[in-house]
């Protein structure tokens, strides 16, 4: 397959396998906590992917050691433990639809650090998306209960996922994304997963019985097709494409997302689908590709 065709096939797969994400985390939060939900995605990963990364251990990059390091703790570590602890205040159908702001913090991050162009059309559009944002966040205040904080950890989940996706994108292009995304889980992150899961106080709660293997499903198929096989395809949409185009897979996953949800019996008030278009709105609007200079 040619690379223009494999990066839009890759990018309706990563919608559809991203926009359920957040439906299994939700499932996976009525038999764990937050942070055993976080910990066991990444650990679980990690173990699956363990026999490729040893046997590519030769590949491994030392020499771009840190950027390994900050591209796998914001893309794979921080945003595990955000999205579960937001969504314990906030339905599974808002999480997607603030996670839809990722190219706006792509087209920021790449602006600032990586001196990407940014243009005018773009600027606009962020203020629009950003107005969406404010709109959702404030949607609950009329009935006592406002989401500012769940908000807040939904966007700085997003905002790590935009500095892993430039960093990938800029300093480990040249690994191949199955290697990738092995050194990541398993080399990176699955001590620090262990150590959290122990803290999360999973051992001590541990009891194996029906509700803990119902649970382990669920954060199973959120680690295997939502998190191991996920990054795979998206290091490998990165190594063809560029960091706003690969970051656009948000764009469709608002829309698996909330058919989950309703499907779920969750219910989308209006001013929460008028911030939800707004925010969609804004990102149609910046819709052109920056480029990085010579």
């Amino acid at each position: 397959m040619n690379p223009e065709k494999e990066k839009w096939v890759l990018l309706v797969v990563l919608s559809i396998i991203w926009g359920s994400s957040f439906i299994l985390i939700k499932k996976s939060l009525e038999h764990f906590n937050p942070y055993e939900v976080g910990a066991l995605r990444v650990l679980i990963a990690g173990i699956i992917l363990m026999p490729l990364a040893v046997m590519n251990i030769k590949k491994f990059p030392k020499k771009h050691l840190k950027w390994l390091v900050l591209a796998a703790l914001t893309g794979n570590f921080i945003p595990m433990f955000l999205f579960p602890i937001a969504e314990t205040k906030v339905s599974s159908s808002i999480a997607g639809i603030i996670n839809s702001m990722m190219p706006i913090f792509v087209i920021i991050v790449g602006s600032l650090v990586w001196k990407f162009q940014t243009t005018k059309r773009q600027l606009i559009g962020v203020a629009i998306s950003f107005f969406g944002a404010c709109v959702l966040a404030l949607s609950g205040a009329g009935t006592g209960e406002l989401k500012v904080i769940p908000i807040l950890l939904l966007l700085l989940a997003t905002l790590c996922y935009a500095i892993s996706t430039t960093t990938v994108k800029s300093k480990l292009n040249d690994i191949p994304a199955k290697i990738l995304s092995g050194f990541v889980f398993s080399f990176v992150l699955m001590l620090p997963s262990l150590i959290s899961l122990v803290f999360a106080g999973f051992f001590n709660d541990f009891k194996a019985d029906r509700n803990l293997l119902v649970g382990l499903g669920f954060v199973s198929l959120l680690s295997i097709f939502g998190t191991g096989l996920a990054m795979m395809l998206n290091y490998r949409l990165l190594n063809i494409s560029t960091p706003l185009f690969a970051s656009t897979v948000t764009l469709l996953m608002p829309v698996v997302a909330v058919i989950w949800g309703v499907l779920d019996g969750e219910k989308l008030t209006l001013l929460q689908t008028f911030g939800g278009i707004i925010i969609i709105a804004g990102l149609i609007f910046l819709r052109s590709k920056p480029t990085v200079p010579k």
